[in-house]
């Protein structure tokens, strides 16, 4: 019982402290530097459109100025009036002025609207691209999650073929000593064992390598994991009717925005070919030391109007602009359509790896059963010295093959349907 206690406790931090695949994806969804870029993404597109739409209201600037002149200037502009009236007029070398001023665009040609849907439009663009981050961020964890568990079971039959074969030195030793071996095999035995022993410490390596690609993917480190539960179950998949859902996909949604966006573009070229209205206005006062009286002494000035600008030759210039965007809406026309095609490719193929690895998985089984029948014969032959110790050992080195196989071929059907999953952007509940 103590024996039992002991074992579960030693067993303990593997199962509590074991990250689950779910509790990984959370974290690197919310704590992964990829969705840290994308959310930052997002929300510099988000900045870029409320400015687009601010900068519709123009600017109110405080403005203010110190001048020294060579001659003497006066504080206002002489007008006939103030002339007629004989009022002296204060002029000074020095002139200090402060105010506002205001500049707002009245009429753009619709370039300004356009400007804002484009904006619009981009930060729609950044939050498709962002689901397509945390879709590939996914992928990632799973793929790398699953290719850890595959390496510790085929690590774990390792040292477990590592264990027989230095039980079977021990036991050719022991023979060689009695005379009833050569100690030829006894060397072939402890030769296998050191490769086995090797292999080991290589899959280890890689097992290291593989947690520490996945910590630094989900942003914390990792170091056990849960195991999952994975059912191989015949494949039924039609890439017609998966294929028949892929408009709603982000995939396909970028593209759609990117058509868009290029229609937008080509509105806001075209809208260089209209008239351009501005207003804009100034209040403030001119202020200065008048050069008879030495007193100080300012005047109040206003004024407002009316800008309008329409280009009536430019020698093709604006047509050229045109032109460049509706050629930026046949590549995105062309891009849709190849992204459609890549994805029927894909899903085709997708779903073949799925068979693939099904039809694989079940290969391995049988052969591992086989491997394992062949090798309990040989160890029989061997001891009845019937066969050599070279048969013993390519049947032992084959069954332990049949074993990583089959090990492997499970783990590559549940990562061959998370790739599915991934296609079909299935991942991210």
């Amino acid at each position: 019982m103590k024996i039992i206690v002991y074992t579960l406790f030693m067993a303990l931090p593997l199962f509590v402290f074991g990250s689950t695949l779910g509790e990984l994806t959370e974290y690197a969804i919310t704590h992964s530097t990829v969705m840290k870029q994308s959310a930052a993404q997002r929300d510099l597109s988000e900045l870029k459109r409320k400015e687009s739409k601010v900068q519709q209201y123009g600017e109110l600037n405080l403005v203010g100025d110190y001048t020294h002149y060579n001659t003497a200037r006066t504080l206002a502009p002489l007008t006939p009036s103030a002339i007629s009236t004989g009022v002296p007029i204060t002029t000074s070398k020095d002139i200090f002025y402060t105010g506002l001023s205001y500049a707002v665009p009245l009429f753009t040609g619709f370039a300004q609207t356009r400007q804002i849907e484009i904006s619009t439009i981009a930060k729609q663009m950044a939050e498709a691209k962002m689901k397509l981050s945390k879709e590939q961020l996914v992928y990632n964890v799973r793929s790398l999650y699953l290719s850890i568990l595959a390496q510790e079971k085929i690590l774990q039959a390792q040292r477990a073929y590592t264990k027989a074969l230095h039980t079977l030195s021990k036991q050719i030793a022991y023979e060689v000593e009695l005379g009833k071996k050569a100690k030829i095999d006894l060397l072939k035995a402890q030769s296998n064992a050191q490769a086995s022993q090797t292999q080991v410490e290589i899959l280890q390596n890689n097992i290291d390598i593989s947690k520490a690609t996945l910590s630094s993917l989900v942003g914390k480190e990792v170091t056990h994991l849960s195991a999952l539960n994975i059912k191989v179950k015949k494949p039924n998949y039609s890439v017609n009717r998966l294929y028949a859902n892929v408009s709603q996909l982000a995939k396909v949604e970028v593209e759609e925005i990117s058509l868009l966006k290029a229609d937008k573009t080509i509105a806001k070229s075209e809208s260089a070919k209209l008239p351009q209205v501005n207003f804009s206005g100034f209040v403030g006062k001119n202020y200065g030391e008048d050069l008879v009286t030495n007193d100080w002494d300012n005047e109040t000035l206003w004024q407002a109007g009316v800008n309008v600008k329409w280009n009536v030759l430019d020698f093709g210039k604006r047509d050229l602009g045109v032109q460049q965007a509706k050629i930026a809406k046949m590549e995105a026309t062309f891009q849709k359509e190849q992204t459609l095609r890549d994805l029927k490719k894909l899903l085709t193929e997708a779903v073949a790896k799925i068979k693939q690895s099904y039809a694989s998985y079940l290969g391995n089984v049988k052969q591992l059963r086989l491997s394992t029948k062949s090798e309990s014969i040989e160890a029989v032959r061997y001891n009845n010295d019937v066969s050599t110790l070279n048969d013993l050992l390519l049947a032992k080195g084959q069954t332990q093959l049949a074993r990583a196989k089959m090990i492997e071929s499970r783990y590559n059907y549940q990562k061959s349907k998370y790739y599915l999953d991934y296609l079909l952007e299935l991942g991210v509940e």
